[in-house]
């Protein structure tokens, strides 16, 4: 059964004199234009689609990617406002997506960029827009393990910090002390759960945490001292954006994994810098 806004593997069953006819399943045959299918397309075949209305309201079929599906969470760009109906949303289709003036926080204008929620309007069965976002997050308890990778979407500034969802699932918080450089609402970047706090908030870093991230570290380090004679110049007294340019943490994370050397004799403080153990002076 082939399911509108998201994507779907389905059968070419006909040939039409605009493309192929796929099996929809109780939305019947569902057109997917020649335009959009390789040029020695034929029945029989199956083809990974997204399923979507037309201008027309017609069930069709695409291969161009959408930049979120039914579900998903995204920020994009407002590119036209319809007085009448709401705002429309550019997000990567031939038609744009609906943002209905009940479904903004604020009016939207052309040319913002806003967080939005994508989702099956119940009345229309058409796809539209939400800036109601946490209408559409999963309140079941979050099962994630401390350290685990996720992927975040920035909605919002908190006195905390600023609020993320992540996976597309749930809320969390990447907190200000553990921001070593700005981020920005309406950003998509990789993560890390810090833990999951007893009343199911998600408290989130940029930085993974944990042995094995410290494991992970300490090898890009000792990589880097092999590869300059023994001895990198950085070290606690380096800025956290100096060791984020060069290694990507935060020097929380940074100062963890050269504590863990240190203790297993494989590097030495020298300056302001370290040094590889029984590598040969500079």
């Amino acid at each position: 059964m082939a399911k509108i806004g998201k994507w779907n593997t389905l059968m070419a069953v006909e040939m039409s004199d605009y493309g192929l006819l796929l099996d929809g399943g109780p939305h019947g045959l569902i057109l997917a234009p020649t335009k959009y299918l390789p040029e020695d397309a034929e029945p029989g075949e199956e083809f990974r689609v997204f399923v979507y209305l037309d201008s027309e309201d017609r069930i069709i079929a695409t291969t161009e990617e959408p930049l979120a599906q039914v579900g998903e969470f995204a920020c994009l760009e407002v590119v036209s406002v319809n007085p009448r109906i709401g705002a429309f949303l550019d997000w990567g289709l031939a038609k744009d997506l609906l943002l209905p003036f009940g479904e903004q926080l604020a009016r939207a204008k052309v040319g913002q960029k806003v967080v939005v929620a994508i989702l099956v309007d119940d009345r229309s069965n058409r796809i539209i827009a939400s800036m109601r976002t946490n209408r559409q997050l999963d309140k079941s308890r979050p099962l994630y393990d401390d350290g685990q990778p996720v992927s975040l979407l920035i909605t919002e500034r908190t006195p905390l910090g600023y609020n993320a969802i992540v996976n597309h699932r749930h809320l969390g918080l990447l907190h200000h002390f553990g921001l070593a450089s700005p981020v920005e609402i309406g950003q998509t970047l990789e993560g890390f759960v810090r833990r999951v706090q007893p009343d199911g908030k998600i408290d989130l870093s940029l930085d993974a945490s944990g042995y094995g991230r410290v494991a992970s570290l300490t090898d890009d380090i000792i990589e880097a001292l092999q590869s300059n004679s023994g001895y990198l110049g950085i070290g606690d007294k380096s800025t956290p954006e100096e060791i984020r340019r060069v290694f990507g943490v935060s020097k929380k994370a940074f100062k963890q994994a050269v504590g863990a050397l240190y203790k297993q004799r494989r590097v030495e403080i020298e300056g302001r810098g370290i040094r590889l153990i029984d590598s040969p002076e500079i």
